[in-house]
């Protein structure tokens, strides 16, 4: 079987924990993009929950040294496209459709589809992926899913996002099965709201030992 994806290896195992970058103002994409890398944190998800979502991608990819730049919230082939173009490494969905997995298979950027069930993560592996990610994770059985999914699917590796705080990021981790984990924690909003970029860094600093 051809795995499409299981180049995500060496992405993913740069710092255990993936933040999840919602950024409304474009002023504060490179400098919380900074201070994430300078804390540890050198893999980043820049989520299209915002109109400045793909500028911002583009921002750090040229203003920012040090990271890998990913999009999430994709969720139509047209997105993959223009977060493609817009200089992204890697592209996350919250599922997957038939249109985006055939998107993937036309454009060289990396693709973490997501899953919320067994059947859905046969599907993948069945179009050749090892790598997905988990979503909602802590809302469809978080690690007690994860363990379940891990006998009968051990060839499969996720990246579980969706409610993982700081106090429960280290027991997914510890788990076979999970390369990385997804948060927002280390992005409080009165932090970003401050523009206090040294505070971020100090958080990002402890999630890259967890």
């Amino acid at each position: 079987m051809t795995h499409k994806n299981s180049h995500l290896a060496g992405i993913t195992s740069l710092a255990p924990v993936m933040p999840v970058m919602v950024i409304n103002d474009i002023k504060d994409a490179v400098p919380m993009a900074r201070a994430l890398i300078a804390g540890g944190l050198k893999v980043l998800e820049v989520t299209l929950r915002t109109d400045c979502g793909l500028e911002a991608i583009s921002k750090i990819r040229a203003e920012v040294e040090g990271g890998v730049v990913g999009v999430g919230t994709v969720n139509t082939a047209a997105q993959f496209a223009e977060a493609h173009e817009a200089g992204a490494q890697f592209a996350v969905s919250p599922g997957s459709t038939e249109a985006l997995l055939d998107a993937a298979d036309d454009i060289p950027m990396p693709y973490l589809p997501g899953i919320a069930t067994p059947s859905e993560a046969m599907k993948l592996y069945e179009r050749g992926y090892t790598y997905m990610k988990l979503f909602p994770a802590e809302a469809v059985g978080g690690r007690t899913l994860l363990k379940a999914i891990g006998g009968p699917l051990p060839e499969l590796k996720f990246c579980p996002t969706g409610g993982i705080k700081e106090s429960t990021a280290p027991d997914y981790l510890a788990l076979k099965n999970v390369m990385c984990v997804g948060g927002s924690w280390m992005l409080p909003a009165a932090l970003i709201e401050a523009g206090d970029w040294a505070a971020v860094e100090v958080l990002a600093a402890k999630a890259a030992v967890l």
